[in-house]
């Protein structure tokens, strides 16, 4: 006898029904519906992306194949594809948003996502990486979200957490939005420290996160201006070339930015290459800020581990709406598997974990112990057999 749900029904589990309702109330997204709820949407959309359906057709199909067990994730049919595109162009994708933040903050206070910072890093300054990536669009299908002259896109602006690696910010914008433009607008905590690449080089921003007390760990442009003003000494055996304590000469730059900065010279032996970096913190070791920039790459990874395992560069509707539904709820998967990765005890990769749950979301399996031991055998349960008695005087038995 199967005493569990399917696992795509214990990962369900996951965001309370009453919690649910209580963010469509908040943003009215059931307003004039008829009979087709923002639950069954959301399981449809959860559905595309776990089971990495290609288009409408494939969501709507792949659930009414699995009628009779669309009972246990709360829905009593699959959707038509007209009902759900239609919702998924009116209905506000801010819920969806909103239930990403909800499920990540309930995941973090209990503790499940573990704590991924190197130990290398003795200090207990927040840790994080700020990037973006692009997502390139057919102008045609999306006139919404011109790029160039003959390309469409957006972009994902991400503040990454690197006690969990998951994020701490996400916007959602055009592409030719500028990511410096997307920083000036974050609002971060006292001593918290961001790497990020040459593309947030500002100098006003930097002046400005100087007098609040933020650390930024950058590359430093070609082209920078500037004067030395002390030379530290160099640590041994470590690929550090120089180490200095400078000032920006440029007009402007030091009208943005008056403060010392700090630049350090890293030598990166795989590429053979050297690495200037650029800091505002004068306290810390080179080696330690050269390993902080190293760590930037967790965010690279993100982005990859995102549209490697979940729908976010092919999409099934075409307003914009629609898209940022789909972008949204991708990151609620990734939350998901984040955490399952962590879970699990087998020794598996992130993009194995994400393909063999694909195939067995309607297995009926303790979701736990399916994590441990993916493979293991279902056990054998004994056919019922009539025994014959031999009773004396009784006879053999008619059947």
């Amino acid at each position: 006898m199967v005493k569990t749900a399917s696992l795509f029904s214990q990962l369900l589990q996951h965001f309370p029904r009453t919690e649910f309702a209580a963010l469509v109330k908040k943003h009215g997204a059931e307003r004039g519906a008829k009979g087709f709820t923002c639950w069954t949407q959301f399981v449809s959309m959860l559905f595309c992306q776990l089971a990495q359906a290609d288009s409408l057709r494939e969501i709507c199909n792949g659930l009414a194949c699995c009628l009779g067990k669309l009972t246990h994730v709360g829905i009593d049919k699959a959707p038509k594809k007209s009902t759900l595109a239609y919702a998924n162009q009116h209905r506000p994708a801010s819920l969806y948003e909103d239930l990403f933040w909800t499920a990540l903050e309930r995941f973090r206070s209990k503790g499940v996502l573990g704590n991924h910072r190197p130990s290398k890093f003795r200090f207990r300054n927040k840790l994080m990486s700020l990037d973006a990536t692009t997502i390139s669009l057919c102008l045609e299908l999306f006139p919404w979200a011109k790029f160039r002259r003959a390309k469409g896109g957006v972009k994902v602006h991400v503040l990454l957490d690197h006690d969990d690696y998951m994020p701490s910010y996400v916007l959602i914008t055009e592409a030719k939005r500028a990511d410096v433009k997307v920083a000036q607008s974050l609002h971060l905590n006292p001593g918290s420290i961001i790497a990020m690449d040459r593309a947030y080089n500002d100098y006003a921003l930097f002046g400005r996160w100087c007098s609040k007390g933020l650390f930024f760990v950058t590359r430093m442009k070609a082209r920078t201006r500037y004067e030395v003003v002390e030379a530290r000494p160099l640590p041994q055996n470590r690929p550090i070339r120089v180490d200095e304590i400078i000032r920006l000469t440029s007009a402007k730059a030091q009208e943005d930015c008056p403060d010392l900065l700090r630049r350090v010279v890293v030598w990166d032996a795989q590429n053979e290459r050297e690495i200037v970096l650029l800091t505002n913190h004068l306290d810390f070791g080179a080696t330690t800020l050269s390993a902080i920039y190293r760590e930037r790459w967790k965010i690279e990874l993100f982005f990859k581990a995102v549209k490697q395992n979940l729908k976010i560069k092919t999409f099934i509707g075409t307003s914009e709406n629609a898209l940022r539904i789909q972008i949204w709820t991708a990151l609620i998967v990734m939350l998901l598997l984040r955490w399952l990765h962590y879970l699990s005890k087998a020794t598996w990769s992130f993009s194995n974990l994400a393909s063999m749950l694909r195939f067995n979301l309607f297995t009926y399996r303790d979701l736990t112990d399916w994590l441990h031991d993916p493979f293991e055998t279902p056990p054998v349960v004994p056919h019922p057999e009539q025994i014959l008695l031999d009773l004396p005087g009784l006879g053999q038995p008619k059947f």
